[in-house]
């Protein structure tokens, strides 16, 4: 059965991980016909070019966007508004435009300030990744199993509706599963799915790097699973991560509040001796692991696959 073409020609502004990925499904499910990337980045044009991702390679947005049917701007969030702003009048009426970002409140806003109702404005979030960055670091399996949120603008027509249903299949055939949510209620969803963890991350990272009772290579030769797990999420593209945590600092906050009072009653607990309280704690805790192996959003494997292909 061979997939429909739901966009003719495809154009991804800005070619990291996530850009790449969406590439790569792209042509190899057949989903779209022709591709053209943009990029800011000379070497990342190079090498888009070399791997051969893209029909036509542009460091120019707006010779991207001007025959596009769908649009997807992959760039850090806080580069988005001045990719739109470039784009702005260039699009091709009845294009759908939407993004990868992991807010969005603030990237809805920034696109629909430089367009019309002459094109279809619908702001997505693929919940995937790792901690690569670069057009080398793109697979076309990025997607499969996982989830990807759009959030639509509150429009009725029906135009606007069928937009929204080809983006659902076009993100369902790259492999994901699609859900529709209000945009602020994601924000706050992902602040404590996805951005909080991350702070953690950094934080704890940096913290163990600022240890002067232990060294950086005692650190390295003697971090147990938990703390590498900490690493792997901290290695991720900085410049990305800066822009989330700037853009939706009001949800992040929110939930880091909430964090710090159950840390400060975590604390108490462990000074007074209160197993009771910890063990209460951790068996929730476990269920709620548990709960996601089940939806299928991570493996069960010994040791949590790390060990795999190690024999």
């Amino acid at each position: 059965m061979n997939t429909p073409i739901l966009y003719p020609r495809l154009a991804i502004i800005g070619c990291g991980l996530i850009g790449s990925s969406i590439a790569r499904a792209a042509r190899e499910t057949g989903v779209v016909s022709e591709i053209v990337i943009a990029d800011a980045s000379e070497a990342a044009r190079a090498t888009i070019t070399e791997l051969k991702l893209a029909d036509q390679v542009t460091g120019d947005v707006r010779e991207a966007v001007k025959d596009a049917d769908l649009v997807v701007f992959a760039t850090p969030v806080l580069a988005i508004a001045d990719a739109a702003e470039a784009a702005a009048g260039a699009y091709k009426p009845g294009a759908t435009i939407t993004d990868v970002g992991s807010v969005k409140a603030a990237v809805s806003e920034a696109l629909k300030a430089h367009t019309d109702e002459t094109v279809f404005v619908i702001p997505g979030h693929p919940i995937a990744g790792t901690e690569h960055s670069g057009p080398a670091a793109g697979f076309a399996e990025l997607f499969h199993g996982r989830w990807t949120i759009l959030t639509p603008q509150p429009r009725e027509d029906a135009e606007y509706l069928d937009a929204v249903g080809k983006l659902a299949a076009f993100w369902r055939t790259l492999g994901s599963q699609v859900e529709m949510m209000d945009e602020k209620h994601h924000d706050l969803v992902l602040a404590v799915t996805s951005h909080l963890p991350h702070l953690i991350a950094y934080n704890i990272v940096g913290t163990a790097a600022d240890l002067e009772e232990v060294t950086e290579s005692e650190v390295m030769r003697y971090s147990a699973s938990g703390f590498r797990d900490f690493t792997r999420i901290a290695a991720s593209d900085p410049t990305m991560w800066r822009d989330i945590f700037l853009t939706n600092k009001e949800a992040v906050l929110e939930i880091l509040g909430r964090f710090t009072e159950d840390l400060q009653a975590l604390s108490r607990a462990i000074r007074w001796g209160e197993g009771d309280k910890l063990h209460e704690l951790f068996t929730r805790t476990r269920a709620i692991r548990r709960g996601i192996i089940d939806m299928g959003q991570d493996s069960a494997e010994s040791n949590f696959g790390r060990d795999r292909g190690k024999h």
